[in-house]
């Protein structure tokens, strides 16, 4: 019976012997559950996960409407840091300098969908400006609704006719957009396919690290030449 059963074949060199454990989620899950009876982790219900959350969209976004789903406007902010301060990302609301700056009151603004930060302000002019322009931008496209429904619509309010037309907007209120690269395309000249770039910056990179040297040999050589003349 010995003869018909396989020896292991031991690895090579100064390795880990094989001792792998595999099918772990038959006896404990892949969830971490304890050993023990057998738990085999499914996925059956993932359609009707997949319906539950979006009649859950569906609900939250009847709520709130007329307003956006995409929840308040946020602010244009450079993220901390040396490493990151390059990067633009959504802020969590303006401050009461850009909000002046945009003639909203820090009251009125939290009425009509905008985000505002008590704490933040603003370290540089064009920050200030950009988030100024953001707010204008949302007050030209601000449909206002009366406080009570079928009520007539009071001063900065929209019509009757504005409000009828009016869609609930989905996704992110005035996401930001990174503006492509622009390239310009030139001819290739003969002079730049006769000359050798490869040649020019060995040459350049040759010249700035002797530029000292030949400082130094060419103030020897200046001051050789004077003592000479100096001599006859």
């Amino acid at each position: 019976h010995q003869q018909g059963r396989q020896k292991s074949k031991m690895v090579k060199h100064n390795n880990v012997v094989p001792n792998q454990h595999f099918h772990k989620k038959w006896a404990g899950g892949a969830n971490g559950h304890a050993r023990g009876p057998i738990h085999v982790v499914t996925w059956f219900h993932q359609a009707a996960q997949k319906k539950a959350r979006r009649m859950k969209r569906a609900a939250k976004a009847a709520a709130v409407a007329p307003r956006p789903t995409g929840g308040l406007l946020r602010p244009a902010v450079h993220c901390p840091t040396i490493k990151y301060n390059a990067k633009v990302r959504l802020g969590r609301g303006f401050s009461l300098q850009e909000l002046k700056g945009a003639g909203i009151s820090a009251k009125f603004a939290q009425t009509i969908g905008i985000a505002v930060d008590n704490r933040r302000f603003n370290k540089s002019a064009e920050s200030l400006q950009t988030n100024i322009e953001r707010l204008k931008e949302y007050k030209a496209k601000l449909i206002l609704f009366p406080k009570k429904k079928l009520a007539a619509p009071g001063k900065g309010e929209a019509s009757v006719a504005d409000q009828t037309a009016a869609s609930q907007f989905v996704g992110t209120v005035l996401p930001l957009t990174k503006s492509a690269p622009t390239t310009e395309n030139m001819k290739i000249t003969d002079d730049m396919k006769s000359s050798q770039v490869h040649s020019v910056l060995r040459v350049a990179r040759t010249d700035a690290k002797l530029v000292g040297i030949r400082n130094k040999q060419k103030k020897e050589k200046d001051a050789a030449e004077k003592e000479k003349k100096d001599k006859k």
